[in-house]
């Protein structure tokens, strides 16, 4: 998903809402009012029929017209036929946008009858809506369909590195890929680590870039440089510490400056987004991708975003995956529907439709594979099987699977990629 944020508007927004409460005398608004509480307490029948002639407005990122189709297509259609729910998807640039709905409502006191019931979200926006006690819940171990969830997975808990304690539901899972084409490029010449990166992209002037952060690809690129650097993901855990962060930090600006006379363009310039390198790619100005899609690039092929020799690769050394949740704002007017949907996207065979390339999208699945039996099983062997060339085998992204970074540590990423790479003469 799209996480670019105002992160300073978003802070502000924050600390308004803080003081107007602190001044007018009055406790914060608490995350669940009476009638959320009660609804947490409902059996899931009840929760049924509280929902039942209520309409969602699931807040989502709206820039891929193959998402919003599936999204309308097939959630839509089952919420209307099957539960009597209206679902009313609110197309937004920037998650950004819905978190600063929320906040403002928050400060202006409203504690029922929001504007947003659903949101599609992860990471600094998640941790803001709850660090301003704005969500609801918690309610994901809730939905019957939460069964099929590894909540065991520390991946799926923590969010950025924030425990997400149920205030939102998994969706689905995405993890970063390099893409080449194997026209171009043997296996045996790929580079599995940044250390072999560099020595490629020196050898092969101009042959190579990366996206600009903070787009989310681009960030990604530069935090799985700062694991392997400082010693691994197992590092950073801990609350954010300046000095040793600033220590570390040094050697990614090195490397990526060091880097820079190789670059496409001689690093004067960056693609702005994983569309822009695709297209660098394409046209052959380039010989490396990226991709955050588990299901494959099947559709990317087939739209003629890549050529049909691509295929998409994990380093040894580990890529980062993450999981992206819906999440309730603690005053939405529809919480009961909001909590259907999110029990809906938890389906298996839903799962699966929106993992398979052909949907459009090829996301991955949120739910736990060791988890099923039966036909849900079978089905996920064959949506796997089906995969093929244009997929990394789901167990070699399982093993090379690492854990994302900390926002602070993200956002000290972002500004000091800024201020000593992109700044950097």
């Amino acid at each position: 998903m799209k996480n670019t944020r105002n992160a300073l508007i978003i802070f502000l927004l924050i600390i308004i809402c803080l003081i107007t409460a602190a001044c007018s005398g009055k406790q914060p608004i608490e995350q669940d009012t009476a009638a959320g509480n009660q609804l947490l307490s409902s059996s899931w029948d009840q929760v049924l029929a509280e929902a039942k002639g209520q309409t969602v407005n699931w807040y989502m990122w709206g820039g891929s017209d193959a998402i919003n189709e599936f999204v309308d297509r097939k959630y839509g259609r089952v919420l209307k036929e099957q539960y009597g729910i209206n679902l009313h998807r609110v197309p937004i640039s920037d998650t950004a946008e819905a978190v600063n709905k929320v906040l403002n409502e928050k400060q202006a006191g409203k504690n029922q009858g929001g504007s947003v019931d659903l949101i599609w979200i992860n990471g600094e926006n998640f941790a803001t809506l709850k660090q301003a006690s704005a969500l609801f819940g918690p309610f994901a171990a809730k939905l019957p369909n939460a069964k099929y969830v590894d909540y065991d997975n520390p991946a799926v808990v923590k969010d950025f590195g924030l425990n997400t304690e149920g205030y939102e539901s998994v969706w689905g899972s995405a993890q970063f890929q390099f893409v080449y084409d194997a026209n171009r490029i043997q296996p045996s010449e790929l580079p599995h680590t940044y250390m072999e990166l560099k020595q490629w992209v020196e050898k092969h002037p101009g042959r190579f870039t990366y996206n600009a952060p903070p787009d989310f690809t681009g960030i990604r690129f530069v935090k799985q440089l700062f694991y392997e650097v400082s010693g691994g993901y197992q590092n950073w855990s801990q609350p954010f510490d300046q000095q040793r962060f600033d220590s570390e930090a040094s050697k990614v600006w090195d490397y990526l400056n060091e880097l820079k006379p190789s670059l496409w363009r001689k690093g004067e310039t960056y693609p702005k987004t994983t569309a822009e390198l695709m297209t660098l790619f394409n046209n052959n100005e380039v010989d490396f991708a990226f991709t955050q899609d588990i299901g494959g690039i099947t559709t990317d092929i087939g739209k003629g975003k890549l050529p049909k020799t691509a295929k998409p690769y994990v380093f040894d050394t580990g890529t980062i995956g993450d999981y992206h949740y819906v999440a309730i704002p603690y005053d939405a007017s529809h919480k009961a529907a909001a909590m259907v949907v999110a029990n809906l996207i938890l389906d298996p065979k839903l799962q699966f439709e929106k993992a398979d390339p052909a949907s459009g999208w090829g996301d991955g699945i949120g739910i736990d594979p060791t988890q099923l039996d039966g036909e849900y099983k079978t089905l996920y062997t064959e949506l796997t099987a089906n995969s093929g060339a244009t997929a990394v085998p789901a167990d070699v992204l399982l093993k090379h699977k690492l854990p994302d970074l900390q926002a602070a540590y993200t956002l000290a990423l972002e500004e000091g990629w800024k201020n000593h790479v992109l700044f950097q003469k």
